[in-house]
């Protein structure tokens, strides 16, 4: 990159600008006087805006990480925001997750909020056995025998 840098101030920069008529070096030199330091404010803050689409396991992807979202918005699209460090997804102008940002690769960050109500959050279901009708509710074999009348 110091080759490029070395060329832009020793060629591009000494060019005639075509639009302006003027070298880019003495229009900045001009400029460079009026230029003041940002002492007390603050940097510009990189935002991005994104749309995902929740995923059939309650999360969206972002920078090969998956962030939780609330279970019922499994296949709606929602907007996501990255701001100073966090990752704010929003449905139909609501927040509905807010998480910090991960800068590691293929991690899963989870709100558990997101899955109440999901079969099996909670621990494994659990479905209480079927009562089977006790036998002698069942009829024998030779009642039907008499009443048909004889044998097969």
């Amino acid at each position: 990159e110091a080759h490029l840098d070395r060329w832009t101030r020793e060629v591009a920069d000494q060019r005639e600008h075509g639009t302006t008529g003027v070298k880019p070096a003495e229009r900045f030199a001009d400029e460079a006087k009026a230029l003041r330091p940002l002492a007390g404010r603050a940097l510009f803050g990189q935002l991005r805006d994104l749309v995902r689409k929740v995923q059939a396991d309650c999360a969206i992807d972002l920078d090969t990480n998956s962030y939780s979202v609330p279970w019922r918005l499994i296949g709606e699209s929602v907007q996501v925001v990255v701001l100073a460090g966090r990752v704010i997804i929003r449905h139909a102008g609501q927040v509905v997750a807010d998480h910090p940002l991960c800068r590691g690769r293929r991690q899963r960050i989870e709100d558990r909020a997101h899955f109440v109500g999901v079969a099996g959050f909670e621990g494994p279901v659990r479905k209480e056995s079927i009562e089977i009708a006790p036998a002698v509710l069942l009829r024998p074999l030779a009642e039907y025998e008499a009443v048909v009348g004889g044998g097969w």
